[in-house]
This record gives C-alpha cells, structure tokens and sequence, in this order.
C-alpha cells in the first residue's frame, strides 16, 4: 500500500466530511477542488519540512586522511621584509607557518573575507 497516497486520501474524505456536515454545504465541484488544492499543499509543506529536517540529520564529512591536501586560504606576512605569502593548499586545516628571513611569518587576518 502506498502510505502518502492513502493519506491523502484520507485527508480529502475528512476535509470534504467536514465541508458537508458541518457547514451545510453540497457537495459541488468547487468545493472538491479547494479540497484537493488543501490537500496537496499540505503534502508538499510536510514533505518539504521533512526533508529540511532530514538534511539537518546527514553527518558531518569525515577529514581527509593523513598527508592528503586539503583546500585552505590563509596569507603570512614577514615582519623583517614584508614579504607576503598565500598558502591555497596545505596538508593540515591551520598549518604552521612558513620561514622567512629566518623567522616563522605573522598570520595576516583576512580583509576580503
């Protein structure tokens, strides 16, 4: 048995039970019509929340392994020379810094980001 479809189906019969008992209305295309429209944007709000709530379930992505490179956008600046460097791939998240004039570089702050 498909599930959605039957309750759909069953909503519709409860909307249009509603409609016809309790508001002393009969039973004409109109009213049929608003029932299905009812019925089938309520579906498609509780499926969009579910899978809303399904995505926010997903695990995180494990890391890469060990000595595998990984994208990062991190700029060093020398304080002897001035000289500034930009590391785009590194094999740790946060690597230590590079040397330069024989001293290890300053981080810089991103501005752009």
């Amino acid at each position: 048995m498909n599930k959605p479809l039957f309750f759909a189906g069953m909503a519709l019969a409860i909307i249009l039970a509603f409609q016809v008992f309790i508001s002393d209305q009969d039973l004409d295309a109109s009213l049929v019509i608003r029932a299905l429209v009812a019925v089938a944007a309520g579906f498609f709000i509780m499926r969009t929340g579910f899978r809303m709530l399904g995505g926010f379930a997903r695990p995180v992505a494990p890391p890469p392994e060990a000595g595998e490179l990984r994208k990062v956008k991190i700029t060093y600046r020398c304080d002897m020379c001035g000289t500034e460097v930009r590391m785009t791939m590194a094999n740790d998240q946060i690597p230590e810094p590079p040397r330069h004039c024989l001293e290890d570089m300053v981080l810089m702050a991103p501005i752009e980001d």
